[in-house]
């Protein structure tokens, strides 16, 4: 398994909206999408530094995994996404080499990606992402 790139970034925040005016106006980047996904609980915004995005990741529900994540870690570096080809093969390979998955199989993520995470115990302590673009 080759990752193509580095997906993104995500950044757990407490408010989406004080996390953006701090990436717009002290380091200049542009926020060109803000999206909610209900079923992760969680509103995004991403901006793009070169090929790859940083992806602020706001709770809409203290139950959710980014609320409880800050509660337990604070703010902060929330996970890595990488870029895969053959998402669903890639997740059963994975698995196949002793790697614990919270996704068995892909589901639907912000901007329309296919995703699917690593538990961080198996991947040393980084919850890491994997992200398929369907409409390539």
């Amino acid at each position: 398994m080759k990752p193509t790139h580095i997906e993104h970034i995500g950044i757990a925040v407490k408010n989406l909206d004080d996390a953006i005016a701090y990436y717009e106006k002290v380091l200049g980047l542009t926020c060109y999408a803000v999206e909610e996904v209900k079923d992760q609980k969680v509103k995004t915004a991403f901006f793009k530094v070169g090929q790859t995005k940083l992806e602020l990741l706001e709770s809409t529900d203290p139950e959710g995994p980014i609320g409880k994540f800050i509660e337990k870690k604070g703010e902060g570096i929330h996970h890595i996404a990488f870029a895969v080809e053959g998402l669903a093969e890639k997740l059963e390979l994975i698995a196949e080499r002793g790697i614990q998955l919270i996704d068995k199989t892909p589901r639907k993520g912000a901007e329309g990606l296919n995703i699917g995470f690593l538990h961080p115990k198996s991947t040393f302590g980084v919850l890491t992402e994997l992200c398929e673009n369907p409409n390539k």
